[in-house]
């Protein structure tokens, strides 16, 4: 296994991204695990250039699409378009038909561009008008949010959610991350200098060796004593699916890859379970009252220190 894989990555990012390793890292465990990211930060702490150079130095076609509040089904999965050389109706693709799309401000978009989107997420295909076309292997999206932006929004349902692999918020960067990012755009920068990493068939490669990665009874057991805690927990109305844990196994197949190892282990799975988990919990009401906890990842990093790992 190449234990180097991560290093090549983080390198080419930072030619363009500062301070954003973590993040980065995420990213490509998400790409390795087959799911797809929501990016929550405020305007201007560099979700679409990580996103746009994540993809260049992986070698995936990139797309990127503005959501608004007049935009329709067919401005991101296509439609029908009459062609007058053939006097026939043809169907044109739309943005969606990438390897890496960027859904920026997802949560501007009406439900019904949402929900277009939801089956492009999960079955990596599109249905128009009774016409399915498969979307190109691999695909990912990466969609970004404004959690401070509160009117002409859809907040994203539980649902929709459940969808995306992880949940990863930016944060401002310290100060002197800033002073690097300020002194780094005194020359305008673009992705032009990141280099491909990959080649497709090595990519592709590299996606099988993840999925051979083994997973004992143990760790499989394991998980699901931490969904059944999730579930009883009484600070949370709603725990954890079923297909949240299946998205946390696949993560820890990625980081074990990562690391070197064709064996999963508790620290691959615990090391991402706040990502992958927090944003499908829901608190409960009274536990939000009486400030007994105030983020989901609290109570995830509490079950987790709670249930015994298996050796």
């Amino acid at each position: 296994m190449d234990t180097g894989i991560k290093e090549r990555v983080l390198e080419q990012i930072r030619k363009v991204v500062v301070g954003r390793d973590r993040e980065a890292e995420l990213l490509l465990v998400s790409f390795l695990s087959g799911g797809h990211v929501l990016l929550e930060g405020v305007p201007g702490v560099s979700k679409t250039i990580l996103a746009k150079s994540f993809a260049k130095c992986m070698g995936l076609e990139f797309k990127r699409v503005q959501f608004t509040p007049d935009m329709l089904p067919m401005d991101m999965v296509g439609g029908f378009v009459f062609n007058m050389k053939d006097r026939e109706f043809e169907f044109r693709q739309g943005p969606v038909f990438t390897n890496l799309l960027l859904a920026d401000e997802i949560n501007r978009a009406p439900p019904k561009v949402q929900s277009a989107l939801l089956e492009a997420m999960q079955e990596g295909q599109v249905t128009v008008e009774g016409l399915t076309q498969k979307l190109p292997f691999p695909f990912m999206v990466i969609a970004t949010q404004n959690p401070q932006e509160f009117q002409g929004v859809y907040p994203l349902p539980e649902n929709q959610l459940d969808r995306f692999l992880m949940k990863i918020t930016l944060p401002y960067p310290d100060s002197s991350t800033e002073s690097k990012i300020i002194r780094r755009n005194l020359d305008e920068m673009d992705t032009g200098d990141v280099k491909e990493v990959f080649e497709p068939k090595e990519l592709e490669g590299i996606l099988h060796q993840v999925e051979k990665v083994q997973v004992s009874d143990e760790v499989i057991d394991y998980l699901s004593t931490i969904a059944e805690e999730t579930r009883k927990e009484k600070r949370l109305s709603l725990g954890a699916s079923p297909r949240a844990m299946v998205h946390l196994i696949h993560c820890g197949r990625a980081n074990a890859y990562l690391a070197g190892r064709d064996f999963v282990i508790p620290e691959d799975i615990k090391s991402v379970s706040s990502y992958v988990l927090a944003h499908r919990l829901k608190l409960d009401q009274s536990a939000v009252l009486t400030g007994t906890v105030a983020d989901p990842s609290q109570v995830v990093q509490d079950i987790f220190t709670k249930v015994r790992p298996p050796r």
